[in-house]
């Protein structure tokens, strides 16, 4: 579009249903076939015949001309329930640390609720390596971003657009809260610069003149 008006949707439209089924039908196909190359697919039973590469290949072939279903419809409690249940993934670590009881003997104890007897709390202890395991389960590898925007909201204009976009609409700007865009701003050569996501760094340590200041001395508090 040339920026000039707001194209709305239609009303109650959320997802395209038609290209989300053949989009996840793509990305099924592909890795499906990258792990059969791997050598990673092992069949058994009736399905003994595909272990060959044609036969394979046909059957995926054949896949991919079958119109896959992929089930939307309103979330049962409502959008607010949706961003809460995703926001436990996206802005919360694996565990907290009210839930942590003790650590002894190389041993970690913590509460959990078991949902498949009544959301019942218990305590389950682990060793510390186990424990260790599988909280770094929860850590994202080096290089992979936990949320990612795109559209109006990218990164590199993400400030133009959301102003344009309250033009069109005629809507008001939010309430300037001094926190975020604050952040946003500061200069590249600003010491107390986070290097990772350019936010406002603050000290929480004093180090004697003789040593030099490490980037771990610093909390990013944005």
């Amino acid at each position: 579009m040339d920026g000039t008006r707001w194209v709305s949707c239609r009303p109650g439209f959320f997802l395209a249903v038609r290209v989300l089924s053949r989009l996840f039908r793509r990305l099924f196909l592909e890795h499906l076939q990258a792990s059969f190359e791997a050598g990673d697919l092992a069949f058994f039973g009736g399905l003994a015949a595909l272990a060959g590469k044609i036969a394979c290949s046909r059957r995926l072939a054949e896949l991919r001309r079958v119109e896959w279903v992929v089930y939307a419809k309103r979330p049962f409690a409502g959008p607010e329930a949706v961003l809460a249940y995703l926001g436990r993934y996206t802005h919360r670590v694996a565990i907290s640390n009210t839930r942590l009881i003790a650590l002894a003997d190389g041993r970690v104890s913590f509460r959990w609720r078991d949902y498949r007897h009544h959301n019942k709390s218990k305590v389950m202890t682990l060793a510390a390596d186990e424990f260790i395991r599988r909280f770094l389960l929860h850590a994202l590898p080096d290089g992979f971003h936990r949320i990612r925007h795109y559209g109006f909201l990218a990164n590199r204009h993400r400030a133009d657009k959301l102003a344009l976009c309250r033009r069109l609409l005629a809507a008001p700007a939010p309430a300037h809260t001094g926190d975020d865009d604050d952040c946003q701003r500061l200069p590249d050569s600003a010491p107390d610069r986070c290097p990772c996501c350019g936010g406002q760094m603050e000290a929480i340590g004093a180090f004697p003149r003789s040593s030099p200041v490490s980037p771990s001395a610093w909390r990013d508090s944005s």
